[in-house]
C-alpha cells in the first residue's frame, strides 16, 4: 500500500465520563498515521472535559459547548474535518485494533467504493459481549424495507459523497445515520466486509430505546421518500414482509447466525477492562 489517506473519525459526547475515556482510547489505539481525531462535547458537566483535556495533544480539534444535540455535534465535527475518509464513533463505543488500516487498505484498493461497513459486536456496559453483529452486503432494497443493518460504527465514507449528499441533515435527531445511508445509496456504491470492525454498546437507558416511537417515525420519513407516487394500502406491508424474509434467507445461507466472535474481541476487551 501506498500513502495512508487520511481519516477523520468524530466522537460527539454529553455526560459520558463513564465510558468516552474507552472510547478515546481505542481510536489512539488503532496507531493509524494519518489520523484526524476531532471530539465535540455538548458541555459536560460530569468529569467527560477534564478526560478530554487528557489527551487534547492527540487530538486534531475538541471543543466543549452547548449544543442542540448529537446531530448538530456531528456536523460541527464534520465541518473541521479534513480527512479522505470520515466515520464517527459515540463516547461509549469503540473501534476494534486495526480497523482504521482495514479501511485504508480497502478504500485504496477498491476505488469504485464509495462506503464500507463491517460487521460489530455488541457488548453491555461492562464490556461484556452480548451479541455478534455478523452481517450480508448491501441490497438497497432489503435495507430499506427491512431494518437499518449498517452498523454505525462500523460504517466508513468517502469525503467526496458526504459532500454530495449534503452530509447529515439537522431534522433527523435519531435516525440520522439511516437518513445518511440512504441518500449514500442513491449516489455510490456500498460495500461490506466481513469483519469485526467495532463494538456498540447496549445497555438501559439509551436513546433510541426511550424514543423509539420517535425513532420509527424518523425511519419511516426517509423510506417513504424513495417511493415515486403514494403507496396503494398493502404495498408497504408487503415491502417490508419481503424484504425481512430475504434477508432472514440470505443470513442465513451465507452463516450469520449462531456465530460468535474471534478472540480477538474478548482478548481487547479484556485489556481495555484491566485498564480501566
Amino acid at each position: 500500500m501506498g500513502a495512508y489517506p487520511r481519516i477523520s473519525i468524530v466522537t460527539c459526547s454529553l455526560n459520558q465520563s463513564r465510558f468516552i475515556e474507552a472510547a478515546i482510547r481505542s481510536v489512539l489505539a488503532q496507531e493509524y498515521p494519518e489520523l484526524e481525531y476531532i471530539i465535540v462535547d455538548g458541555g459536560s458537566t460530569d468529569g467527560t472535559l477534564e478526560i478530554i483535556q487528557r489527551y487534547q495533544k492527540h487530538l486534531a480539534w475538541w471543543v466543549s459547548e452547548e449544543d442542540k444535540g448529537q446531530t448538530d455535534a456531528l456536523i460541527k465535527g464534520f465541518r473541521r474535518a479534513t480527512g479522505e475518509v470520515m466515520g464517527w464513533l459515540c463516547s461509549d463505543d469503540l473501534l476494534l485494533p486495526g480497523t482504521l488500516k482495514t479501511v485504508a487498505e480497502f478504500f485504496s484498493r477498491e476505488k469504485d467504493v464509495a462506503v464500507l461497513f463491517g460487521d460489530a459486536v455488541w457488548i453491555d456496559d461492562h464490556n461484556r459481549i452480548v451479541g455478534y453483529k455478523k452481517e450480508i452486503r448491501f441490497h438497497r432494497c432489503i435495507w430499506l424495507w427491512s431494518y437499518n443493518y449498517l452498523p454505525q460504527p462500523s460504517t466508513f465514507w468517502r469525503r467526496g459523497i458526504y459532500e454530495q449528499v449534503g452530509g447529515l441533515d439537522r431534522n433527523y435527531h435519531l435516525a440520522l445515520d439511516g437518513d445518511l445511508w440512504e441518500r449514500f445509496s442513491r449516489c455510490g456504491k456500498i460495500a461490506h466486509i466481513p469483519r469485526v470492525l467495532s463494538l456498540i454498546r447496549r445497555y438501559p437507558p439509551q436513546r433510541n430505546v426511550l424514543l423509539r416511537k420517535q425513532s420509527d417515525m424518523e425511519d419511516n420519513r426517509y423510506r417513504l421518500r424513495s417511493l415515486v407516487r403514494s403507496p396503494f394500502p398493502l404495498e408497504i406491508p408487503l415491502k417490508r414482509l419481503a424484504a425481512r424474509a430475504a434477508r432472514v434467507a440470505l443470513k442465513i445461507t451465507q452463516g450469520c447466525y449462531g456465530q460468535r466472535p474471534s478472540r480477538d474481541v474478548s482478548q481487547f476487551l479484556s485489556v481495555m477492562g484491566k485498564s480501566q
